[in-house]
């Protein structure tokens, strides 16, 4: 595993997974929504993500977790081994409120700076409807690509934590 390519639902423990197996392995991690984000919550110009996306996939070896349904085909090509956080859509819910609460008075580690923790009603409705809306799309790129990748789905924090324990002992 030298490009491991993290996405799932918005609270779905992206992030913090992308940084204990950076710590277990010291592979290089990006975090996508520190470079999407300019202060303010203002997006990177679509050309200039593309490229951006583009450029960072060139890399030997990266971690790199976020969705961008945009250029996840590019990221998903690169790598060589997707981790879907595939959990309960209620799960994620709490898991980002509990963020919100954590981090509301001033931006997290995982995101641009200048952007303060937000949950407002159109992160929550994007949450809730990650299983209609954006899981089939990447459901579609794992079939795919699932003759060339390692794909890797946790579908509880059991799941998460078995993969961490086998992994460090392996």
């Amino acid at each position: 595993m030298k490009k491991i390519l993290i996405i799932g639902s918005g609270g779905a423990g992206k992030s913090t997974f992308a940084r204990r197996l950076h710590a277990a392995t010291n592979v290089e991690l990006i975090h996508l929504d520190k470079l999407q984000w300019k202060p303010n919550w203002v997006e990177t110009p679509k050309d200039e993500w593309q490229k951006t996306v583009e450029n960072l996939v060139k890399k030997e070896a990266w971690i790199m977790d976020g969705n961008y349904s945009s250029t996840m085909e590019i990221r998903m090509a690169a790598c060589d081994t997707v981790v879907f956080f595939d959990l309960p859509r209620t799960l994620c819910v709490w898991r980002a409120f509990k963020r919100f609460l954590f981090y509301r008075k001033g931006t997290r580690p995982d995101i641009g700076e200048g952007c303060n923790e937000k949950f407002d009603p159109k992160f929550l409705k994007w949450i809730w409807d990650f299983p209609a809306r954006t899981k089939p799309r990447i459901e579609k790129l794992l079939k795919q690509f699932e003759r060339e990748k390692m794909i890797i789905r946790f579908r509880s924090k059991q799941d998460v934590e078995n993969f961490l324990t086998n992994y460090a002992s392996a």
